[in-house]
């Protein structure tokens, strides 16, 4: 598998190299110089998760991973189902919140620790990466006791939920947390920052488990394919899929999944008062705001890293970005979406709900619309009990590291603490 850096389409590596890189020159991004037409779609959709994971990934990275090497990983990474579950008649919500970490990024998280382990070679590795939310448990528990691996987890203090926190602050041993006092866009640019400093990055062996790095966004293109599978063949032809957005690593690995022959007919890009990417869509202008704190802080992202892969694959498919569905929500429209949704049966959360309240309004006749449901519940315990005033029951993946204290750092927003810390340790 050959890939290029957008940025800097010269610098072009392998796989491996992307996976133990993280990034490439200036910052940019890799991205696949070829992604394949798969051949017969409905063999592929007849087939288990597992199976058809294998056969897509296989086809993507070519082989540079040796097939029973591949089929393993995705084995293990892949231990939990991600079922599609009916709403309403035009609306089904893909749960991908039924992994250890109760959310979709154990998906990529669980993915990236395998590739990096069969890649990795004899030398150190830190992982540092920034998390609104989701990403670092996901991070967290792949990477747990995983044997000459240090994790460090940067998320922005007082910004994430407190079952959020607990879930991957709590566990010790190789994996290190930091509560910024900043925001998820100063967490973000801090580990930029660490990557743009080679002498650090020698040192320590630097590397990125977010959706920047390669694998995570390969591993998320196989739940599109399962949530297509999981619908009554008639309503296969004209779907519609909505993605609550925040750093963007799932659209892409959804636009990803169409470019490889997957008949999705358009997506929709949802997201909170964080809505740089539908005012762009809108006026042609690149113009973020400040960051706010939003109910669906996962997404509380102004700056979207994967962006540019967005943009690559429309460009390379010949598509119309005016084609991208979009729409932002605020946190009081959030809570009228979430209290839809209960009112037709289904319990969410408020990413979902976002994503669910904008595909609803975008559905046209004849269309089948799939949401992302990107997180349990239970992971927002406090906000959805408020908004829809019932009782939530934690779940024992949670109710255990809820009993447990937190083992973060604190640190300002300043990257020579950082490096400081990172040599340190």
């Amino acid at each position: 598998m050959n890939l290029y850096n957008i940025k800097h389409p010269e610098e072009q590596v392998n796989f491996a190299q992307a996976v133990r890189q993280g990034l490439g020159k200036d910052q940019g991004l890799f991205f696949p110089e070829i992604i394949p037409q798969l051949g017969n779609i409905d063999e592929l959709l007849a087939m288990p998760l597992v199976e058809r994971s294998q056969k897509i990934l296989s086809a993507i990275i070519g082989e540079e991973i040796p097939a029973d090497t591949l089929n393993a990983m995705v084995k293990n990474a892949f231990t939990f189902p991600a079922p599609l579950a009916k709403v309403n008649d035009d609306i089904y919500a893909l749960e991908l919140f039924h992994g250890p970490t109760l959310a979709f990024k154990d998906f990529g998280g669980r993915f990236m620790a395998q590739a990096l382990a069969s890649v990795r070679g004899d030398g150190k590795i830190t992982i540092l990466t920034a998390t609104s939310g989701d990403t670092g448990a996901a991070v967290a528990h792949a990477f747990y006791g995983l044997e000459n691996i240090n994790v460090v987890i940067l998320y922005p203090k007082g910004k994430i939920s407190p079952l959020q926190e607990k879930l991957f602050c709590t566990l010790g041993c190789n994996i290190r947390t930091v509560a910024i006092e900043a925001d998820f866009d100063a967490c973000q640019a801090l580990v930029k920052q660490a990557f743009d400093d080679a002498e650090l990055r020698e040192a320590i062996g630097l590397n990125s488990a977010n959706s920047i790095n390669i694998s995570r966004l390969l591993a998320q293109i196989c739940y599109y394919f399962e949530a297509v599978a999981q619908l009554p063949k008639e309503k296969r032809d004209n779907v519609v899929v909505s993605v609550p957005s925040g750093n963007f690593g799932n659209l892409t690995a959804g636009l990803i999944a169409k470019t490889l022959g997957l008949p999705i007919k358009r997506f929709i890009a949802s997201t909170n008062a964080n809505d740089t990417v539908p005012r762009y869509l809108r006026s042609g202008e690149w113009s973020p705001n400040p960051t706010v704190a939003t109910l669906s802080n996962a997404m509380d992202v102004s700056r979207p890293n994967n962006w540019p892969r967005v943009e690559e694959l429309f460009k390379r498919n010949g598509w119309n970005l005016a084609d991208l569905g979009s729409d932002a929500l605020n946190d009081e429209e959030t809570e009228q979406a979430l209290k839809a949704q209960y009112a037709e049966g289904y319990l969410c959360e408020p990413h979902g709900a976002i994503a669910y309240q904008v595909l609803k309004d975008q559905l046209q006749a004849g269309e089948t619309g799939i949401f992302l449901c990107t997180a349990h519940p239970a992971k927002f315990k406090e906000s959805v009990e408020r908004i829809l005033d019932i009782e939530l029951p934690l779940p024992e993946a949670l109710d255990k590291h809820n009993k447990l204290p937190l083992l973060s750092d604190v640190m300002a927003n300043d990257f020579a603490m950082l490096r400081a810390y990172l040599l340190a340790k």
